[in-house]
């Protein structure tokens, strides 16, 4: 949108309203070409409209008399919601995500000012909505609108996406489907200046098709009464639906390596289309010679499919046709918070980053504390945080997770998870607990606020923990050196509080860790920095099945610094005392999920050392 600041016209708008949709006569300059002006008697044509404005003129109506703001309008010109903008904050090109989360009841709109050095950061607003008690019809329509009233305004769209998907896409009958109809909406505005064009392939894959079913029929046979008893498990959980091979095969153009977003131990993951659904989906396709394979597959699928929480992935449903195991989920536009946080091209702001980490916290809260039963992740990592077009925080990958009752831990013959962010204690006693995502939860904090990989690679000091270099940082009064150095006007509260939460919830005594509602309190401000240790300790634990809770050596206790002379409060639900882990990492860094058996004897706790890929 380009203008003059002394004389800009009213501005733009993005709206949801009738099908077709028409332009109201009377609704020129403030009205945007929304809705007609209300003040004029003759005018009774009044339409619903849900609209985001990005609004350039003063009015009367506005809110405090601002002049630029992005607002949330709601069957009418005065925004419901707003967010205040500079002044000349339009005289440019931005980039807007707009979101509609029916399950929620809100509708949000994040700005990004993209080719004005002065103004950083993300600019957001947020309202109560509901489309279908605003008098939305089912078959709506989505769209643009603008108007310069007076004066002289340009108004360009030079690139926009939209996407709609259903919350329960996925029902087991089609009367359940009549009542499943809540619906989420997404837009991307860019910069781009380019066309978007769709060209549909035809993929002649039936003799495929033809020798794979030949060459699984043995194997479906052999595998046809534990796939009924996976059947079995995955009706106890509602939303996701069963697809055939053959639909997904469709759907990726028989799993075309030019559409697959990569791959690991596990298998790979494609991207597809569901024609039928039109919706773009992410295919986990689970590698056939993975051992850990149809044990992850199930638990994934038993466990997502029993959660709704808008910081969780989207399950849209499965697949099991012989030795073929396969997950569908909405498609993350995005991809992964590691692929952005360790760009070179793209460097995440401190608000989104800030954000992500609220997100992820959030999610955490739900599975330990808010849902019926205790869900223990098990692999948190950057890779695992999905991001969506608004860049919202999306936890997924669940096949390592267990239920569990609120007050037990899962106890496992074998260690699992990620190098680099497995709970020393829980390398050693196998008993996985909430305190245990706590900690992967910590180490994902200091990677985001610093930058760094949880391993760090030093020239002069060989193979370095992120967790040990931050923490020696924090004892000597320079916790804020830490930071990404390409973080540019970061606050330097919340960057604190990412780094002494990380440590916090890192630490190598369970005992001493927060709870992740504790935890959430400090990085919303609702609670005050807690105190740590300035040298982080070594820990000693104790074997598994030991009749108890594992022993530690406290081997120091004192209170901490976490900036450059900077005071602060100290906690009173929790100080940091007791133990720490081992902080050598003698072993490789790559971040491979990996299986160990558990040590039976003491041991101290070195978490990269028995690592076994």
């Amino acid at each position: 949108m380009m203008c003059m600041p002394a004389l800009q016209g009213d501005g733009m708008a993005f709206f949801v309203g009738t099908y077709p949709p028409t332009l109201p006569e009377d609704s020129n300059g403030g009205f945007l070409g929304l809705v007609n002006n209300p003040g004029n008697p003759a005018n009774t044509y009044f339409p619903a409209t849900v609209a985001v404005e990005f609004d350039a003129f003063r009015n009367v109506w506005d809110p405090n008399n601002t002049v630029n703001h992005v607002g949330v309008d709601v069957n009418g010109i005065a925004s419901a919601a707003y967010a205040a903008l500079p002044d000349g904050c339009f005289n440019g090109t931005m980039s807007a995500w707009v979101r509609y989360d029916a399950d929620a009841g809100t509708l949000s709109a994040t700005l990004r000012f993209d080719d004005q050095p002065g103004l950083l950061g993300l600019y957001k607003v947020s309202a109560p909505v509901d489309f279908r008690a605003v008098g939305l019809p089912q078959q709506a329509a989505v769209g643009f609108s603008a108007a310069t009233g007076d004066y002289v305004e340009r108004h360009q769209i030079l690139s926009w996406s939209f996407e709609s998907t259903l919350a329960n896409v996925a029902v087991v009958n089609k009367a359940e489907s009549k009542t499943s109809k809540t619906t989420h909406i997404g837009l991307i505005a860019g910069l781009a200046s380019t066309g978007t064009a769709i060209l549909l392939i035809i993929v002649a894959w039936l003799f495929y098709r033809e020798y794979q079913k030949r060459k699984g029929t043995k194997q479906r046979q052999k595998d046809a009464p534990r796939d009924g008893d996976m059947d079995d498990e995955f009706k106890k959980g509602t939303g996701p639906r069963r697809f055939t091979y053959r639909q997904l095969s469709k759907a990726t153009r028989g799993f075309s390596d030019d559409w697959k977003l990569g791959e690991g131990g596990f298998g790979s993951v494609y991207r597809g289309f569901l024609q039928d659904q039109g919706l773009h989906v992410a295919i986990k396709r689970v590698s056939k010679t993975s051992k850990q394979g149809r044990r992850e597959y199930i638990s994934e699928v038993t466990i997502i499919s029993l959660l709704r929480h808008r910081n969780l992935v989207q399950p849209v449903g499965w697949c099991h046709e012989g030795n073929e195991l396969l997950l569908v989920y909405v498609l993350m536009t995005n991809g992964s918070l590691e692929t952005h946080l360790y760009s070179t091209s793209n460097v995440l702001t401190w608000p989104i980053r800030y954000d992500i980490i609220l997100g992820m916290g959030s999610a955490l809260l739900y599975l330990h504390q808010e849902w019926e039963q205790c869900v223990v992740h098990r692999d948190i990592k950057p890779s695992n945080v999905m991001l969506d077009a608004s860049f919202t925080a999306k936890l997924g990958d669940f096949g390592l997770a267990r239920l569990v009752d609120h007050t037990c831990a899962a106890r496992t013959t074998m260690v699992a998870g990620t190098r680099g962010y497995i709970d020393p204690e829980c390398a050693v006693t196998c008993r996985a607990t909430t305190r245990s995502d706590v900690y992967s939860f910590g180490v994902v904090l200091l990677e985001i606020a610093c930058g760094r990989k949880p391993v760090i690679h030093e020239e002069d000091e060989g193979r370095v923990l992120l967790v040990r270099w931050v923490w020696e940082l924090y004892g000597s009064g320079e916790l804020l050196a830490a930071a990404d150095a390409r973080l540019l006007d970061a606050p330097e509260a919340e960057v604190e509080r990412a780094l002494v939460v990380g440590l916090w919830c890192a630490h190598p005594d369970s005992a001493a860790r927060p709870s992740i509602r504790q935890a959430m309190g400090v990085l919303q401000f609702e609670a005050p920095l807690p105190e740590l240790p300035l040298e982080m300790p070594v820990a000693m634990y104790g074997p598994p099945g030991g009749g108890g809770n594992p022993s530690s050596n406290t081997t120091s206790s004192s209170s901490g610094r976490s900036g450059r002379s900077r005071g602060r409060a100290s906690t009173s639900e929790q100080t940091a005392h007791s133990s720490s882990a081992s902080s050598s990492a003698k072993s490789g860094a790559r971040e491979t999920r990996f299986f160990a058996t558990c040590n039976t004897g003491s041991a101290q706790v070195n978490p990269t050392a028995d690592a076994h890929e």
